[in-house]
């Protein structure tokens, strides 16, 4: 199902790894497809409340989780330039699908990273 939301078409997801040579292309496009597929599951999925959202991003959470080998098998890592710009996207999100009053510690509490 193709996202509709305006806002999340239009934005440049994890720009900042793009733009740094230490982040893989490789490798930031399979987070920037974790933070696509959360999309779509929020479109899919409709949360009704935080709790709903929640899940939905500690389950993406758990997919970057399991890139962090990815990452460091193309000598790179997941580590503080990363983990903001992974955090804002997941802020991003939840304001663009209604939820400003998200928590972004909250968003990602499962993150191991």
């Amino acid at each position: 199902m193709p996202i509709s939301n305006e806002q999340v078409t239009a934005h440049p997801f994890l720009r900042a790894l793009y733009r740094d040579a230490y982040y893989p292309d490789h490798v930031v496009d399979r987070g920037r497809a974790v933070l696509l597929a959360l999309c779509e599951r929020i479109e899919a999925d409709r949360p009704a409340d935080l709790a709903a959202l929640y899940a939905l991003t500690h389950a993406a959470t758990e997919e970057f989780n399991d890139l962090q080998d990815v990452f460091v098998e193309a000598g790179s890592e997941i580590e503080t330039v990363a983990r903001e710009e992974i955090a804002e996207e997941f802020w991003f999100v939840a304001r663009a699908y209604g939820f400003a009053d998200a928590d972004v510690e909250e968003l990602i509490a499962p993150r191991d990273w």
